[in-house]
């Protein structure tokens, strides 16, 4: 038997006016999960331990079976892993946005964030602009490391877990009130606006129309993480599909594979297919029992607060990423397990994360059901299936 998770970031939503007050999933056209759903369970599962904040680090060491109460020692450490940071005990890893802040003509506290992804940069961009960062504020105590798009990373030599603001949760607000207590963090945050700016980067993406990366925002704070292995944990070689360091970095400190896609961005035009290939080949070619596919894409549109974008994400990975993955299966006659879901809810209505169960989706190749249902929040929550802590919901996905 063969078993992988299709995990639509951010995917569950609340029912949108626009859309005849349906939710972006019960509203997309995707055949395939329509097809699956009358062959599988589907129910809720609560992925955000309470008293924990909703991100998709909790959810995600939710959904591949660790406990974040117990695993979870903060979000930027994950993705320090990923891109290859060599993180000592003492250390704090911070995450590093590349943000768009409004540039009107007034105080550093008293303007605007306006994105939180800077209109979805690129990494080589993200690079350029780094340098001119790190070139002015690197020192031996603070140092800067490239990750993917705009998400980066700062290791702060020594330092304290402190209480840092996501950008994605106070996007349209002033920013004063959110920037860190710690002075000399708040600093390098209003230092990083002088120079990026008028970067002549910058500079070139306002003519094209796109948001500048003008500031640089931290949040996220760890201390180094500790991971089992995946394997001994749970008796399955599995390999980790995602264009994001931060499921890379999970991956790493659990001992899993990690797939490169090419393409793979994380945004609304990720390479779906490649995804699709990487996982099917994981575990039919490559001896792996278990795969992951993480598709970043539903969870960035929510950010934009678009449900349009969001429906055309979740079409997607229906249409681009499902249909080829189980057609593969299918073809190859596989015995395969498929469990479908997100890692939280990002409704468009507010932008950011909500820690409210989600709806899954399990499909056995190997005993089909025969149910009437589609695959969505509200046909989950009426199923009667609910499954309280997320972290086991992997052992149901094992027949454990």
């Amino acid at each position: 038997m063969k078993y992988i998770i299709v995990l639509g970031d951010g995917m569950a939503d609340e029912p949108i006016g626009e859309l005849g007050n349906r939710t972006p999933l019960a509203y997309a056209d995707t055949p395939v999960m329509d097809r699956l759903s009358k062959k599988s369970e589907i129910g809720m599962v609560h992925t955000i331990p309470d008293g924990m904040s909703p991100g998709s680090d909790t959810a995600n060491l939710s959904v591949l079976g660790y406990d974040p109460k117990i695993y979870y020692s903060g979000r930027s450490p994950l993705e320090a892993l990923s891109i290859g940071v060599p993180m000592k005990d003492t250390d704090i890893a911070l995450r590093c946005n590349l943000v768009t802040i409004s540039e009107e003509d007034v105080p550093f506290c008293e303007k605007t964030i306006i994105d939180h992804s800077s209109d979805e940069i690129s990494t080589e961009d993200c690079a350029v602009l780094l340098e001119a960062v790190r070139k002015e504020l690197e020192t031996e105590t603070y140092k800067f490391y490239v990750g993917t798009s705009y998400r980066h990373c700062l290791i702060w030599e020594k330092g304290t877990v402190v209480e840092l603001t996501p950008p994605h949760d106070v996007l349209t607000q002033k920013i004063g009130q959110y920037l860190p207590a710690d002075e000399n963090l708040r600093r390098m945050m209003e230092k990083s606006y002088e120079i990026l700016a008028n970067h002549p980067l910058n500079a070139e993406r306002r003519k094209k129309g796109l948001n500048p990366a003008n500031c640089c925002w931290f949040w996220g704070a760890g201390t180094k993480p500790r991971l089992t292995s995946f394997e001994e944990k749970t008796g399955k070689k599995g390999m980790m599909v995602s264009a994001v360091d931060l499921l890379k970095g999970i991956a790493a400190g659990a001992g899993m594979g990690i797939s490169l896609v090419e393409g793979a961005n994380g945004g609304l035009h990720t390479n779906y297919e490649g995804k699709a290939e990487a996982a099917w080949k994981a575990v039919l070619e490559d001896g792996y029992d278990f795969a992951y596919i993480h598709v970043e894409a539903p969870d960035e549109m929510g950010h934009q607060g678009s449900a349009e974008r969001k429906v055309q994400a979740i079409e997607y990975l229906d249409s681009r990423l499902l249909k080829p993955l189980t057609e593969k299966l299918d073809g190859e006659k596989a015995d395969y397990r498929l469990l479908v879901l997100p890692d939280h809810p990002t409704p468009v209505r507010v932008r950011t994360h909500t820690g409210d169960s989600v709806p899954y989706m399990l499909y056995d190749s190997t005993a089909p059901l025969d149910e009437t249902w589609d695959y969505n929040e509200e046909a989950g929550r009426g199923s009667g299936n609910y499954i309280a802590e997320g972290h086991k919901l992997i052992e149901h996905l094992f027949g454990e």
